[in-house]
């Protein structure tokens, strides 16, 4: 794994984006300290929504939660960043925060590979914010990052997640059993892969082709 100096992390810091889709104009930028009010307060009203998809936390979801928990929480996954290990990104819709996107355990070499994931504010599910963000994040994934592979993981009762990941491309590698401690139980997961191969141009073409999104 390649070990890179503030500044020359091959796609960060990144600014991707915008594409248009039903909710409104997508963007994706990196996380800001001045983030911590509206991922508090979008993550505490959310949370019926987002808790049970998401690993399960040290104490109770309102402090782990908490605005104050913010600035340390984005002090290291901007270290993680400059070292290259990550890509933390926040999810914008019409210039409002809207979620996060990132791109994980970064690994150079011979591998080139990544995992991706991602959560979306509630009032925006169904409008195309996900697979927009996706599309961005792969595209960036497979472009400046320079990377071969990516992969998700999601929970087989997702079924709104899983709509997201095929749209996209994703393709079903299979059946991770008690794979994660989500929403207190280790659940099974579905993996799913995309190389840059499977890519024909680029994965926001994809969503154009069929539709989804369109240029500003």
């Amino acid at each position: 794994m390649g070990v890179f100096r503030a500044g020359q992390h091959p796609g960060w810091p990144a600014r991707l984006g915008p594409v248009r889709v039903a909710a409104g104009e997508v963007s994706l930028r990196p996380v800001r300290l001045r983030d911590a009010a509206a991922w508090s307060r979008t993550r505490l009203r959310d949370r019926e929504h987002l808790e049970r998809w998401e690993p399960t936390g040290r104490g109770a979801w309102e402090a782990r939660n908490h605005v104050s928990n913010w600035p340390s929480l984005w002090s290291s996954l901007k270290a993680e960043a400059r070292r290259g290990a990550m890509i933390p990104l926040v999810i914008e819709v019409d210039g409002a925060f809207a979620g996060q996107l990132t791109i994980g355990n970064i690994v150079r070499g011979a591998l080139r590979s990544a995992w991706i994931g991602y959560w979306v504010t509630k009032d925006l599910g169904g409008g195309g914010v996900a697979t927009a963000a996706l599309a961005l994040g792969l595209d960036h994934c497979f472009g400046q990052v320079g990377l071969h592979r990516v992969e998700a993981t999601v929970r087989p009762e997702n079924l709104a997640s899983q709509a997201v990941l095929r749209n996209v491309g994703f393709r079903e590698e299979g059946l991770l059993r008690r794979y994660l401690d989500v929403d207190g139980a280790w659940r099974d997961h579905l993996l799913v892969g995309m190389t840059v191969e499977e890519v024909v141009g680029t994965v926001l073409d994809r969503l154009i082709r069929e539709g989804r999104a369109a240029l500003p």
